[in-house]
């Protein structure tokens, strides 16, 4: 990478993931030479405050990545496909939240906690990945290095973070009608939100009957653990909670395992930070999770329905704009941006 600090853009710097990772960057003293911020041209003009100065943020163009180093993506699967692979052609790496490239294997797919040597693989385009599967694969990870992991089921409690700013307000708001006894017809989301809960509102597979949220979930975790054939459950569900998504998850393993035994490889993992209060009834919740970037982990137990022993259930939660996304993201730059830095692959081997 550049020896001189790089020059940095983020794009989609007006949504909820993008003012994360202008925070992130701020607050974790990322090295930088210049910060662009990018956004829709409905979002042009508007200022954003970073390091004491007020940032201007321009409109998305195909001009927008000359001279830039870094380019952090958070603006959905369509302009990732469409400008990511301009941006590397302009010279830039670029680290995406969307979709679009979590299962191309030209991208890795990457958790710096479980996987950062795939970023020696990359030919200018990293993938950031599902906000679940990074909140799961960071404590899932080190306890199937210790242990070998033979099957995950998860049940996630999704907080409205997870489908952006205007389901956040979406919530706000129906709380706010739901207690003063006025009518709320939802927009954002497909049923009420505010009191309730519902099966994520991605859309269903009508053979399978799974949820794309639950299928990439699957997909992602699989990849990330580098278990192509690792067998995975897991029901999503929409919850009515800011930020700072949760899992219940059940992890079947090679061979007998005790809670102090995964309680002893937790307490050592990087990114996880355990809160397992049996006395207190303290465990993990998404009020503690929210504004940090820990996985927390808590509930750490047999699984009574597994008489083999081979088998622990637990609950984690962690934040879905943060850990689960900006963090994460901005955690694979500082790995990037070095001075031992894996270096892209050409240029042209980048998507077209």
């Amino acid at each position: 990478m550049p020896s001189s600090l790089p020059n940095v853009a983020i794009v989609g710097a007006t949504g909820a993931v993008g003012v994360e990772l202008l925070r992130c960057l701020e607050e974790r003293g990322f090295p930088l030479a210049s910060l662009k911020l990018l956004a829709s041209p409905r979002s042009a003009g508007k200022t954003m405050a970073f390091r004491g100065q007020a940032l201007t943020v321009e409109a998305l163009g195909d001009d927008s990545f000359v001279g830039v180093d870094l380019a952090l993506f958070s603006a959905g699967s369509g302009l990732s496909k469409l400008y990511g692979p301009k941006a590397v052609a302009a010279g830039a790496v670029v680290v995406d939240n969307s979709s679009a490239f979590r299962m191309d294997p030209a991208c890795p797919l990457v958790v710096p906690e479980v996987n950062p040597e795939t970023l020696a693989d990359h030919y200018g385009i990293v993938a950031n990945p599902n906000c679940v599967a990074i909140i799961a694969a960071v404590p899932v990870a080190p306890l199937a290095k210790a242990f070998g992991l033979k099957r995950l089921q998860m049940s996630t409690y999704q907080a409205a973070s997870g489908a952006g700013a205007a389901a956040m307000e979406e919530l706000r708001a129906s709380t706010e009608a739901w207690l003063a006894g006025k009518p709320f017809t939802p927009e954002v989301l497909p049923h009420p939100y505010a009191f309730n809960l519902f099966s994520h509102n991605a859309e269903v597979d009508l053979e399978s009957g799974y949820n794309g949220e639950e299928l990439k979930v699957i997909e992602e975790c699989r990849r990330i653990l580098a278990a192509p054939e690792l067998p995975i459950g897991v029901t999503c569900i929409r919850v009515p909670v800011l930020r700072a998504h949760a899992i219940a998850m059940t992890l079947e393993f090679d061979q007998v395992v005790s809670p102090d035994e995964v309680r002893e490889v937790l307490a050592g993992a990087p990114g996880v930070r355990v809160i397992d209060d049996r006395a207190g009834n303290h465990f993990p919740m998404p009020s503690e999770a929210e504004g940090q970037g820990d996985v927390l982990v808590g509930r750490v137990r047999r699984d009574l329905g597994d008489p083999s022993g081979r088998s622990i259930a637990l609950f984690v939660a962690g934040d879905q704009l943060l850990k689960g996304a900006a963090l994460n993201a901005v955690q694979i730059a500082e790995r990037l941006f070095t001075a031992d830095a894996p270096r892209p692959h050409a240029v042209e081997l980048a998507h077209a």
